[in-house]
């Protein structure tokens, strides 16, 4: 798995962009309203996720649709499976605390 990826899902910017476009193609300035960022630092996160081939952008007529492409968030997903046991491990131990706490008086 290409560390594009890693290095694209590294930033909350990009991780939020993901997000929105989980729920279908945006506009690069319906995107950019969304944030309190500038059009062109937006327009640049764009770009890494493109790299990364975590979206991919459309043409219609003047204006420009952006796609998330889930194939890399599949591979990263598959590639972090085994670590689900230590995250289970945790959050049991966690809720394990917090039935404790509250039982105490």
């Amino acid at each position: 798995m290409p560390d594009d990826v890693f290095l694209a899902l590294a930033s909350p910017v990009r991780r939020r962009l993901l997000e929105i476009l989980a729920d279908g193609p945006h506009t690069a300035g319906d995107l950019a309203a969304r944030f309190e960022l500038s059009r062109p630092a937006v327009a640049e996160h764009l770009k890494v996720l493109r790299d990364a081939a975590l979206v991919r952008d459309e043409a219609v007529g003047r204006q420009r649709f952006y796609h998330l492409e889930s194939d890399p968030l599949e591979q990263v997903g598959e590639w972090l499976h085994p670590f689900e046991r230590f995250w289970r491990s945790r959050l049991r131990t966690m809720a394990d605390l917090l039935e404790n706490e509250e039982e105490t008086p």
